[in-house]
């Protein structure tokens, strides 16, 4: 599995800035295991033109700030999921009530789409690791980008694609509904690891592109942060 960072309480350095990082967070009213917004690693402009600063700012400080105040609100009314990480909740899947699993699924795709993505040039390249792995299930990446793009388009409603890696080592391309994602083993969405997730809700795209989501996910491929995927392909590949 992807280890991403579960955005709880940071470490300090000193125990004297822990116990005033405490106080503070008592003093608001919050509770100190309460999942947290990351911020966005490049500023909102950074992904112009593909993606406009006021979509980014609109998509990480209102959409996704969203998924993280209605997840801590829901996980604080259940003891028994308090003390859960982010992949311990997802990984209850079906399981989860309704507003557990809408929101933990939202605060983890957005956490990683943003690091999934760099300004254009930035990216790098993909590792020849992952590139053998990418032709040997899509016969180039090329063929990777085709399969990719066409299951983002063809996403009925709002949703998300995925590059997968699959228990068996292989990758493959799936989707999902809404903020579901592959780590919950639901029917339909695929069960892996996800490598790279494209978020095919209409707020990640409207302002610009009106209805023309191909034109969006087309532009969004300038965007790859390949040095990130083959982090995330190499933390999956390792022995657990």
């Amino acid at each position: 599995m992807v280890v991403m960072a579960q955005n709880r309480l940071p470490m300090w350095p000193r125990p004297w800035a822990l116990v005033v990082a405490l106080l503070v967070l008592l003093a608001c009213g919050q509770p100190v295991w309460a999942f947290q917004l990351p911020p966005l690693p490049y500023a909102a402009d950074a992904l112009e033109p593909a993606i406009d600063a006021r979509t980014m700012t609109i998509h990480h400080d209102r959409h996704h700030a969203g998924y993280v105040k209605a997840l801590n609100a829901a996980v604080a009314a259940d003891p028994a999921l308090a003390e859960l990480s982010l992949e311990q909740l997802l990984a209850r899947g079906a399981r989860l009530p309704e507003v557990v699993r809408n929101n933990a699924g939202g605060h983890w795709n957005h956490s990683q789409f943003w690091t999934a993505m760099a300004p254009p040039g930035q990216g790098g390249e993909p590792s020849e690791a992952l590139t053998g792995a990418i032709e040997a299930s899509f016969g180039s990446l090329a063929g990777l980008r085709e399969q990719f793009s066409a299951a983002a388009a063809s996403r009925f409603g709002s949703g998300w694609a995925w590059l997968i890696l699959k228990p068996n080592g292989e990758l493959a391309i799936t989707s999902s509904a809404n903020q579901d994602n592959p780590l919950m083993g639901l029917r339909g969405s695929g069960r892996g690891t996800p490598l790279l997730g494209l978020d095919v809700w209409e707020h990640a795209y409207y302002l610009n592109y009106q209805n023309r989501r191909p034109d969006y996910i087309e532009a969004w491929w300038s965007l790859l942060n390949w040095d990130e995927l083959n982090h995330r392909y190499a933390a999956a590949r390792a022995p657990s």
